[in-house]
């Protein structure tokens, strides 16, 4: 006997030998191939972009994986016990692998086994680490026990803080966001530090499978698993049983974030500086780099740039009628769920979408769309509202067919139509009918010392369409191109009291004759270069830019950056060239800060995920700005290295007369401001097909125009005076509030001299047909009457002999000079 359970004991520790050198061989094989876990210590996982305002407002974010790295440090207590409740609660005790943890999983299973139950897990945080960082996610034993020798050798690399930090910044936790700081603001729309412990406890449960505790999908399963890790801190003791009382009885309270972008009015603004953004760095570092970007945008600027290019744009629209409804569905029963369906403007907030319930001629009564939870779950409420028939009378004009207008509300819509609407009285029920307009514009505005765009607007509304007609659209600017012409003249010999004759001119080219024409037809005669500003005078300017040559415009043209190049055509010197509102309001800019030439730009500062800056745009220099201490030395100074491209002395000149425009010209009454100095010039094509207006102050520059996205008239009011104008002197009076009152400077050694208005000769005692005209050192008024045409200095008999359109002119518009 006792030789038999010898024979038996060395049988078994043979067996024993054998297992466990195959173990051992096994092992050693699965070693051979474990990926290097030093890697760990190089974690940078794919950060999302962080777009802010200049204000320091997110504006935008950009990820294909929504995370946002947190270090330990910066994770609460009460988060960091959820987890652990959830997870793993005796992560700070044991080596890589739970024994107990294992073994009460696998008595469970056995348990539940046939039950159909899902097998119940016993990864540590250690090991889910090894598994999604280092391995694949396959359900097999081989990676398994990969898995169990690398959270040994993790464990001993590594602090448990550190694991824990790569843990809750790597795993997902659905609807796109990856890591605890990104899981918070998705579904909270707070950081990390504000979460309550009920919405910790819910966070904690999502890794498990976030799919099957969705906040809308599955509700009920959501709050069950939540409470359930709250059991779990209390049990744990990481709070009283009290606290978790209290925590259970709070709703699941989930708050989606809205992805893209944030900020009200910037979408247009943020495209553009993804658009740049990508350019410069790539998709890669735009959406896994963890940029950190500071924007010129001036929110309340934009707001109002938005307002007042919206306002201009239904304006012009609403004045040519109804272009029918958006769409048809059945308005008998419940139209709810049919008009939750249609798709609406998300960024114009103002409008909601309705459907026509009934109409009268007197009223039309509407139903609202209804609102939509997370899981697409139409809210079973109706709200319904009336529009009076005075509230829609503009509507009574068919935009096909301008000679059938209607007379009532009944001429115009029908029970089912989906029309927008906006709010005249919430309480009331009371709205107005709106429509998305098909004409179209685009709108910049910009410090004119620094180049930073501070608003911009690329249309209507971004929903409706995504291309920024801000800086993507190439317009003819029309007579806006014309203070570029003037101000190659004045910085060539050239003064603003030089006279030019306006009157009909032929230029024969290649057998084609052309024969530009002033707006409205009509003919100044002789007239000042301000006049001819002022006027917009077509005839005036062909002339001009024919006296200096289009070489000499084109090269000004190219410097101020409205062409790269320049066609020198005379036709070119009335606008005729295809340039963005982007370029025009940039070369407004060198005429209000003196001539410097400056870089348009939408960032000022990008951060990598370190916070090295790693773009600049301020290239300015600053001696002594970094001094340590102050031992009576001078105070620092900014040099400003910018190309002076324009001479400070002509711009002054330039902006002067623009400011005739605003005062007496094609502008005159359209921008009400009064506290501080404007200037601008309007700008119409010909067919009237784009109006332009771009201005400025000493401290701000905006510009824009409006047009059909296919070119075609806008009428014949259709003007940079009737249209533009308008729209920029609403901007201005709002956005003169957000910036200091100022005058234009006056450079040193100008001279102010009065002249005669007509003639540019110097004024007479008591003359009341003067204007005070800045004249550079050297120059001034003529001594004798001398008018530029046709190339040459043209005598009182060459004018009239030449034109009897000029004669008369001249006899008309001067009365009394000859």
């Amino acid at each position: 006997m006792i030789r038999l359970i010898g024979y038996l004991f060395g049988l078994a520790c043979v067996l024993f030998l054998v297992v466990a050198a195959g173990v051992g061989i096994y092992l050693t094989g699965m070693t051979k191939d474990l990926p290097n876990y030093e890697v760990l210590a190089s974690y940078e996982p794919p950060v999302a972009t962080r777009v802010h305002a200049g204000n320091g407002a997110l504006m935008a974010e950009y990820a294909r994986e929504r995370r946002l790295f947190l270090p330990i440090q910066a994770v609460p207590d009460r988060v960091k016990a959820a987890f652990l409740s959830a997870e793993d609660k005796n992560f700070y005790s044991h080596p890589g692998i739970d024994i107990t943890g294992l073994g009460r999983a696998i008595l469970s299973n056995l348990q539940n086994f046939g039950s159909g139950r899902r097998p119940e897990g016993a990864s540590t945080i250690t090991q889910q680490v090894a598994k999604n960082f280092l391995l694949s996610a396959d359900q097999t034993i081989d990676r398994k026990v990969k898995e169990a020798i690398l959270s040994f050798r993790i464990e001993q690399t590594y602090s448990k803080d550190k694991i824990l930090e790569l843990y809750l910044n790597e795993i997902f936790f659905g609807l796109n966001s990856y890591g605890i700081a990104g899981a918070a603001l998705t579904y909270f729309d707070k950081s990390v530090t504000e979460l309550t412990t009920a919405e910790a406890a819910y966070l904690a449960a999502l890794p498990k499978g976030p799919a099957n505790y969705h906040p809308f999908r599955r509700e009920k399963a959501a709050l069950e698993r939540r409470n359930w890790v709250i059991d779990r801190m209390a049990e744990n003791g990481y709070i009283t049983q009290d606290d978790a009382a209290e925590a259970k009885q709070q709703p699941l309270g989930v708050k989606q974030r809205r992805t893209g972008t944030h900020l009200f009015a910037s979408d247009f603004f943020s495209e553009e500086v993804r658009r740049q953004l990508i350019e410069r760095y790539g998709e890669k570092s735009l959406y896994e780099g963890g940029l950190s970007v500071r924007t010129s945008l001036d929110p309340d600027m934009q707001v109002i740039a938005r307002r007042a290019l919206q306002s201009g744009l239904i304006d012009y629209d609403e004045r040519r009628g109804f272009h029918g409804p958006i769409a048809q569905i059945a308005a008998s029963g419940d139209w709810g769920p049919e008009l939750a369906k249609q798709k609406f403007l998300s960024d114009v907030p103002e409008w909601k979408l309705a459907v026509v319930t009934d109409v009268t001629a007197k009223a039309v009564g509407i139903g609202l769309q209804p609102p939509t939870d997370g899981a697409g779950k139409v809210d079973p409420a109706r709200e319904i509202g009336t529009i009076a028939a005075d509230d829609m009378k503009w509507a009574y004009r068919d935009s096909n067919d301008a000679r059938k207008p209607a007379k009532s509300p009944d001429g115009v819509l029908k029970p089912g139509d989906v029309i927008y609407v906006e709010a005249i009285n919430e309480q009331a029920k009371t709205y107005k009918l709106r429509q998305p307009p098909k004409v179209q514009g685009g709108f910049v505005a910009m410090d004119p010392i620094t180049g930073r765009v501070l608003a911009m607007v690329g249309g209507f509304s971004y929903g409706q369409s995504e291309f920024n007609r801000a800086t993507q659209a190439m317009r003819q600017p029309g007579s806006s191109f014309k203070p570029f012409v003037y101000s190659a003249a004045l910085d060539n010999g050239y003064t603003p009291a030089s006279v030019i004759l306006d009157a009909p001119i032929e230029i024969v080219s290649g057998g084609q004759v052309w024969r530009p024409d002033n707006y409205g037809g009509e003919a100044g005669g002789p007239s000042t270069l301000r006049t001819g500003i002022e006027k917009s005078r077509n005839q005036m300017t062909v002339r001009l830019a024919q006296d200096m040559g289009m070489e000499l415009v084109a090269e000004y043209a190219e410097r101020f950056g409205i062409y790269d190049k320049m066609l020198p055509v005379l036709a070119m010197s009335l606008g005729s060239g295809e340039t963005t509102v982007m370029r025009m309001v940039s070369a407004y800019a060198v005429l209000a800060n003196g001539g410097k030439q400056i870089k348009p730009t939408v960032i000022d500062r990008i951060q990598d995920r370190y916070g090295k800056t790693i773009f600049r745009h301020e290239e300015r220099n600053c001696d002594g700005c970094n001094a340590k201490d102050w031992s009576n030395q001078e105070e620092p100074t900014v040099v400003d290295n910018r190309e002076q491209v324009l001479d400070p002395m002509t711009a002054y000149q330039i902006t002067s007369m623009m400011q005739g425009v605003v005062l007496r010209g094609t502008a005159a009454g359209k921008i009400p401001v009064k506290d501080r100095d404007v200037a601008g010039k309007t700008g119409t094509t010909n067919d009237e097909k784009d109006a332009w207006f771009v201005g400025y102050t000493p401290n701000l520059v905006a510009g824009l125009y409006i047009g059909f996205d296919t070119p075609t008239p806008l009428g014949r009011a259709g003007t940079g005076g009737g249209l533009a104008a308008p729209i920029f002197g609403k901007f201005l009076a709002e956005a003169a509030k957000l910036t200091p009152p100022a005058k234009f400077h006056v450079p040193e050694g100008m001279q102010l001299v009065a002249v005669d208005r007509k003639t540019g000769m110097a004024a007479s005692e008591g003359d009341a047909n003067t204007i005070v005209e800045a004249f550079k050192p050297g120059t001034g008024p003529a001594d004798t009457f001398q008018v530029i045409g046709d190339g040459e200095y043209m005598t009182q008999d060459q004018i009239f002999s030449n034109s009897p359109q000029a004669q008369q002119a001249v006899t008309s518009g001067m009365p009394g000079l000859f």
